[in-house]
């Protein structure tokens, strides 16, 4: 897995064979293929770490948000995001390609059943966020997993965006300046007045 994340950082997803992952990682061809059939499911397996860390964290952000008001709420959440992002950026900006794509497809079952609950786990975590909130009167009553949704969809969107700035310009870093203002922008559209 170490030589696997090695190679993919330094060649790119394209352009990593198989091959030149068993060759960093001193083992034949063969031997890597009794572990994953194909690379796609040994590059979705790097993927799970940073969708356990994403649960760790969420989980964390609730925990450590029953006593908070809304918007601090919202901030704990909006600092797990940006933690998990600062945890592994290329196997996050990895696995948001990974999960607009096809190969969720080419995947083993079993691998394909984590993704899914890891994903539902943190989506859940998420919208357990704004149940309380609602239950609490300072949110507004909208559905909580479509919330959840817009806040994944929101984040993927923004690291995406930023990281693609970064390639035209890498002094441009403005990841947590964007995230600031868009959780904000959330924050004053889910509070109640």
């Amino acid at each position: 897995m170490v030589a696997a994340k090695r190679v993919f950082s330094s060649k790119g997803f394209g352009k990593t064979t198989m091959e030149d992952i068993a060759k960093e990682a001193e083992l034949s061809p063969g031997t890597l293929y009794l572990y994953f059939k194909n690379k796609d499911e040994l590059f979705s397996s790097l993927s799970l770490r940073v969708l356990q860390y994403l649960n760790i964290r969420l989980s964390q952000a609730v925990d450590m948000a029953e006593d908070l008001n809304a918007e601090q709420k919202i901030e704990k959440l909006k600092e797990a995001m940006y933690d998990v992002y600062k945890f592994d950026p290329m196997m996050l900006i990895n696995m948001f390609h990974l999960q607009s794509s096809e190969t969720l497809r080419n995947l083993s079952e079993d691998l394909l059943a984590d993704i899914k609950e890891l994903s539902r786990t943190s989506l859940k975590t998420t919208a357990g966020l704004f149940e309380d909130g609602v239950r609490e009167g300072v949110f507004v009553d909208i559905h909580p997993a479509a919330v959840a949704d817009i806040i994944w969809s929101l984040f993927m969107g923004i690291v995406l965006w930023e990281e693609s700035k970064k390639v035209i310009d890498d002094r441009k870093d403005y990841l947590e300046d964007t995230l600031d203002i868009a959780f904000g922008v959330l924050a004053t559209g889910v509070a109640k007045r």
